[in-house]
């Protein structure tokens, strides 16, 4: 087992309540993959008590993954995204019509790059993953996309990704377009790139936590969207264009575009998730 490595629970780190996304495999089957909006309130004890404002549709012994971080009120970063954010996967205990209880299985609280916290059960072992990486294909946009202005206090969003046996969420910078498109950047060594290497179709939420209260994010102010990915290459003449845009709304990832392996994603829209619903 890896226990604790503080004194500290997720509680003291992160508070109550807590504007999370959550996402879990239906029956199992990863290509059924139900991605909700969410408050959470931890338990001293590190599980959790998860309300889904518009009901769900989980049951006892389902395994969830639920991305918490302690950003509500951030509005200013820098290039060691100092949030404190983890992918906390467990399995639902107890359901209501409106609220599950979630025992943990895994998670590590991370801070920058240090990990301040992180759990296992006893005798977890991190999934095996055999499918194959292949590259992803070029995007097909032709034009510099019409970019959202209306996003621009809207620094970072949560990405969800197929991992085996449940989702992954990660935390990260992002330019998004008038018509859902979402652009970000990573390196291909990262778990989120491998993982949309082996399976394009991804979420991604949006939420306006650092400008609007707990209540109002939770009830209506946030965009979910399902997409496929795709790769916009360091020759590909929006490269420099979409690069410009992405560095004047989060400034302080400048420096990430002078890896030599950095690289850019497009996440196309395939539609917008109404809350609480993934897709049919």
């Amino acid at each position: 087992m890896v226990e604790n490595t503080s004194s500290k629970g997720l509680l003291d780190w992160l508070g109550i309540p807590v504007l999370a996304v959550a996402a879990h495999y239906r029956n199992g089957l990863m290509d059924c993959c139900d991605v909700y909006i969410c408050g959470v309130y931890i338990q001293l004890d590190n599980s959790l008590k998860v309300y889904f404002p518009n009901g769900h549709q989980l049951q006892v012994g389902d395994r969830l993954t639920i991305h918490l971080d302690n950003r509500s009120g951030v509005s200013d970063y820098d290039a060691s995204l100092s949030v404190y954010r983890t992918s906390y996967k467990g399995w639902v205990s107890e359901t209501g019509e409106f609220v599950v209880y979630v025992v943990p299985v895994e998670y590590q609280l991370f801070y920058g790059m240090d990990i301040p916290l992180q759990y296992a059960q006893a005798n977890y072992q991190f999934p095996d993953d055999v499918r194959k990486e292949v590259s992803l294909p070029i995007s097909e946009l032709t034009d510099v996309p019409v970019f959202d202005m209306c996003e621009q206090e809207n620094k970072i969003g949560v990405l969800v990704t197929h991992a085996m046996k449940q989702p992954h969420t990660t935390v990260l910078a992002f330019l998004s377009s008038q018509n859902d498109d979402i652009f970000f950047i990573t390196l291909p060594e990262t778990f989120k790139s491998k993982l949309l290497k082996r399976h394009p179709f991804c979420f991604f939420a949006i939420d306006s936590r650092a400008v609007f209260t707990y209540t109002r994010a939770i009830e209506w102010n946030y965009s979910l969207i399902a997409a496929t990915t795709y790769q916009i290459p360091k020759d590909h003449h929006l490269f420099k264009p979409i690069q410009a845009a992405f560095i004047e709304k989060n400034p302080w990832e400048v420096g990430f575009f002078s890896h030599p392996e950095i690289e850019m994603y497009h996440l196309k829209a395939d539609h917008v998730v109404c809350p609480g619903h993934g897709p049919d």
